[in-house]
């Protein structure tokens, strides 16, 4: 509860020190705007309702984009992670995809599946995928050969090994990364947004920075942050709920 205050104070320092620097001109309003505008900005956009529309489909793209890059994360991961063979002959590919800025596929996209929500979708998921394929891989990898080796002598079959041995390992590296892929698939769709749509926060934001309005494009970063920041948390909650079986912190350590 204390580190809650102190993270509130902080917050509030941060805004004290821009409302300062800003209206004494320290820092050019122009550039970088007034926090009391921006807030004013943010409320009456909740207010009148125009951004609910607007946030509604950037958090649809968000979501889809982060289940689909996930499941399709686990899936290969797993795959890869069990079939030596197959990830020996796609080692290079996978290193050469995950390399590319994949921003740059942002307009390719949008041939492919239109200006819609589609194309913010594709470009999200192929942010989520590699950190949770990543994870995934790494986490069947690091599962002890001992408890393997015990898990068949105790007649384990293969299927009983994936269920019983490697998820729960791969679960706990794919919830370590969900926290950052939550964050990747928003990048995927307010970027995909900003570079070609009619509808969206990044769409909102790219109006405004046409006009130089710089308080509603830091309007449009507080409301993004803000619902990123409420994702994160649900899947906190998710973790907690799934992983209860996992030690916490200092449980495991000899007294």
């Amino acid at each position: 509860m204390k580190m809650r205050i102190y993270q509130a104070a902080l917050l509030l320092a941060i805004f004290g020190a821009w409302y300062v620097l800003t209206e004494t001109e320290i820092l050019a309003p122009f550039f970088f705007g007034k926090p009391l505008l921006v807030l004013e900005k943010t409320w009456e956009w909740f207010a009148s309702g125009k951004i609910y529309s607007h946030l509604g489909i950037t958090l649809i793209e968000t979501v889809l984009a982060f289940a689909v890059g996930t499941i399709l994360g686990l899936l290969v991961g797993l795959w890869l992670a069990l079939s030596p063979t197959a990830s020996a002959l796609l080692d290079p590919y996978i290193k050469a995809a995950n390399s590319m800025p994949r921003v740059i596929l942002a307009p390719i996209f949008a041939v492919w599946f239109g200006l819609g929500i589609w194309s913010k979708v594709a470009l999200g998921v192929t942010l989520v995928f590699f950190i949770v394929f990543f994870n995934v891989y790494q986490g069947v990898k690091e599962v002890s050969p001992v408890v393997l080796a015990n898990a068949r002598m105790l007649g384990a079959t293969s299927r009983d090994l994936l269920r019983t041995v490697y998820l729960p390992s791969a679960t706990s590296w794919v919830f370590s990364s969900l926290h950052t892929a939550v964050g990747m698939a928003f990048v995927g769709a307010v970027v995909g947004e900003y570079l070609g749509s009619a509808a969206g926060v990044g769409y909102l934001i790219l109006q405004a920075e046409a006009v130089f309005d710089i308080n509603t494009v830091f309007a449009g970063i507080l409301v993004l942050t803000a619902f990123a920041l409420v994702l994160d948390g649900i899947v906190s909650f998710a973790e907690k709920r799934l992983l209860v079986w996992r030690p916490a912190a200092g449980e495991t350590e000899p007294l």
